[in-house]
């Protein structure tokens, strides 16, 4: 997993791999939100929804823990190894709405994440142990919560989207 020097260098690494991402929506039209093709995952809401999940679970944690509530990860009722339900409640939570309205809404929890992580020391960041959300078996620090949950699926979900609307003829 990359590391970064300090906030500063993850926060922009986000910024950059989010805003490819996020244009990567421009081409594709509402009608064609839910459409599934075979060879790709998800469907456009899907993988917008699948990003509005983890990151509002992120700052949902966050937010819960600085309230001084127990934190239940993944989230209530859902556990670990049973990942699947956690996304299909993602995609039932934010497929209601137009692609549009998820670009906005990603859009604005992604720049409270990044708000957010202005506010962290690097020891809070980058040290194991700085959250009880992020103290798991894995003891990662809360900047591999955040990479694993922002810089690597814009970057593995930016392809996934560019393979469907190739798929679905919207590049020609």
């Amino acid at each position: 997993m990359r590391t970064y020097e300090n906030k500063q260098e993850l926060i922009n690494e986000i910024k950059t791999r989010y805003e490819k991402y996020e244009a990567e929506f421009d081409q594709v039209p509402e009608d064609l939100k839910n459409e599934r093709i075979e060879q790709v995952d998800k469907t456009p809401s899907e993988n917008l929804s699948y990003q509005l999940g983890w990151v509002n679970l992120i700052l949902q944690w966050e937010r819960e823990e600085q309230a001084g509530k127990i934190v239940q990860t993944p989230a209530p009722g859902y556990k670990w190894n049973h990942l699947g339900d956690l996304y299909q409640s993602f995609y039932e939570k934010y497929g209601v709405y137009s692609i549009a309205e998820q670009r906005e809404r990603l859009n604005n929890s992604m720049t409270e994440l990044c708000q957010w992580l202005q506010t962290l020391s690097d020891e809070e960041l980058f040290e194991s142990g700085q959250r009880n959300w992020a103290t798991t078996k894995a003891m990662w620090p809360v900047y591999k919560w955040v990479h694993i949950n922002t810089v690597a699926p814009f970057t593995n979900f930016r392809t996934k989207i560019r393979k469907w609307k190739k798929l679905a003829k919207l590049n020609e």
